[in-house]
């Protein structure tokens, strides 16, 4: 008899992407730590995302890439559709429990407690609930609601920056709206607090009811580009060439960057296995067998085959791991399918050891970016969140309060230098 829960992802798309810039640092929202965790609980059968899509055009295509299926709600200029999308959601959900009745998990991506009451529903229905969402944007009455609440910023491969150093929210394809104009169906562009030099880019883009006064110095220029949009409004003449808006750099935004690159950099067959088991470990009760370990990592990636990596079999393949300290293999329930554990997690003094070690064995110095793949190289079950830290820099910064190592920012190299202490 099959026993896979069979799961159905819904995603407040508003919720999430403004939760993550507001509370998270600016940071984007990514749906892969989403995916990777859910991979584990079971096969996903829907993927569906709610918003008006016009706001969100980066991200539109980044979902697009993990197979999310768009449900557009356009928002209506001069009239409010404040709960569209919550509506549709709800509609749309109530219906699959009612016909689809394969699916036995539904993964709420809000946290929003206007969900509660579908929450209830769908438990009612003998309907597990899993909700996902940012910690500091989660309504505290949601996730005693759910059967299982993850936090995003927690999931593996979220690395959110620190508070102190978190750089300034990034606009997304239409200007990123806040959470007010998006819900009122402004734009949102001239609502979004912007860095003086971006503002001074984005200046001659301003709307002729909300431009700035121009300085002294400026007033000629900006009385002759006024009358030349005026002849435009007037004439069908070719539209002027628009230079690309370009952020300003920091060593915040840099560190932002540098997890990102740690983040999306592709991670070798080693990691994976570890990532995947450690999940597995946290959400399982049981023991995990070879067989239940290889079909999650085809649930991650449809394409996996141990023959890529050499081997001829996946049973072989954790054998070489095994005799590397990677895995632990012990008898299983049956012949050919042994039990399959990660070893002891070492505590943050062996880690900060670890930090160590790896940045002499690389000349007593090396930068931030790429160093924790690095750490994971040696041992590949290596992550800061098991240890309580939020992302690799925050873990860093306390290996250097721990004087395990020296850690000091870097004009040149535009990155986080870390040295022997």
């Amino acid at each position: 008899m099959d026993t896979e829960e069979r799961l159905a992802v819904f995603l407040d798309y508003e919720n999430l992407a403004l939760g993550a810039r507001e509370h998270l640092g600016g940071m984007q929202f990514d749906f892969k730590p989403i995916a990777d965790a859910l991979a584990v609980r079971g096969r996903v059968v829907v993927r569906r995302a709610y918003a008006d899509w016009s706001y969100f055009d980066e991200d539109r295509r980044a979902l697009t890439r993990h197979q999310v299926e768009l449900i557009e709600m356009p928002q209506r200029m001069g009239a409010s559709r404040k709960n569209a999308a919550d509506i549709k959601m709800v509609v749309d959900a109530i219906e699959m429990a009612f016909e689809r009745e394969y699916i036995t998990t539904f993964v709420m991506c809000t946290g929003d407690s206007d969900f509660s009451p579908l929450v209830h529903k769908l438990r009612e229905l003998d309907k597990r609930v899993i909700g996902v969402g940012v910690e500091n944007s989660t309504s505290r009455l949601l996730p005693p609601a759910c059967d299982e609440f993850l936090f995003y910023d927690r999931l593996e491969g979220v690395d959110v920056p620190d508070e102190s150093e978190a750089p300034a929210p990034k606009r997304s394809g239409r200007g990123g709206p806040s959470r007010s104009s998006a819900r009122s169906g402004g734009r949102g562009r001239g609502k979004t607090a912007v860095p003086a030099e971006e503002a001074a880019v984005a200046e001659p883009l301003a709307t002729e009811g909300t431009a700035p006064v121009p300085a002294p110095a400026e007033a000629a220029a900006s009385s002759t580009a006024s009358s030349t949009r005026g002849r435009r409004k007037k004439a069908a003449e070719p539209e002027p060439v628009v230079e690309p808006e370009v952020e300003p750099t920091s060593s915040s935004a840099v560190d932002d960057e540098h997890d990102d690159v740690t983040t999306h950099e592709e991670p070798t067959m080693e990691v994976r296995v570890a990532q995947t088991l450690a999940d597995m470990q946290s959400s399982t009760s049981g023991a995990i067998t070879a067989s239940m370990l290889k079909r999650t990592l085809v649930r991650k990636d449809p394409t996996f085959s141990e023959s890529d990596y050499g081997f001829r079999t996946f049973g072989e393949f954790l054998s070489f791991l095994a005799d590397r300290d990677f895995v632990v293999l012990t008898a299983g329930p049956a012949a050919g399918d042994p039990v399959v554990a990660l070893p002891a997690q070492p505590d943050t003094a062996h880690a900060f050891d670890l930090l160590r070690t790896v940045v002499a064995s690389d000349g007593g110095t090396a930068q931030l970016s790429g160093l924790k793949n690095e750490l994971r190289k040696r041992r590949p079950d290596f992550s800061e969140k098991a240890l309580g830290y939020r992302g690799f820099l925050q873990f860093a910064k306390a290996a250097a309060a721990a004087d395990a190592v020296k850690l000091a920012w870097d004009d040149t190299a535009e990155d986080y230098l870390v040295t022997v202490a």
